[in-house]
């Protein structure tokens, strides 16, 4: 994003379904966290669930990457951001992370594929995303 964007993020509270026994976040709830902040993002940009699916469209992931470096546990209040960096013709990359106290806990880089809802096809990114995202963001080679 430019310098001009703010960063994105959601505030995540740490419940016990979101724990192991040991009481630390579970691995892969991570991976739901950050979700829930691309679908917010999203939506924050006009393009919330409901009416992607309206227009014909949707996003899916395409590709994953996640970095663990320490855990959160039970009643922690975390940071998850979502922050577009990359936009293709049908496909948007984002970084992301989860903190806590301004610490990282985790950081991620996702690809997520703009599909025809019905066929799931890949079909290029929407003129209202495009328009939004031109000049925000550096063009995928």
């Amino acid at each position: 994003m430019s310098g001009n964007e703010s960063e994105f993020s959601l505030p995540v509270r740490i419940f016990y379904e979101d724990t192991d026994a040991g009481g630390i976040v579970y691995y892969v709830n991570y991976l739901k966290f950050m979700e829930r902040a691309r679908t917010e993002r999203l939506r924050s940009l006009g393009f919330g669930q409901r009416a992607l699916l309206e227009h014909g469209f949707m996003f899916v992931v395409r590709d994953a990457q996640i970095n663990y470096r320490r855990s959160a546990r039970l009643d922690d209040l975390v940071e998850v951001t979502a922050n577009v960096i990359k936009a293709g013709r049908a496909s948007l990359v984002f970084q992301q992370s989860v903190r806590l106290e301004g610490g990282e806990l985790c950081s991620g880089r996702f690809t997520i594929a703009c599909v025809d809802s019905e066929s799931m096809k890949p079909m290029a990114l929407p003129d209202a995303c495009r328009q939004y995202l031109d000049g925000r963001v550096v063009p995928e080679d």
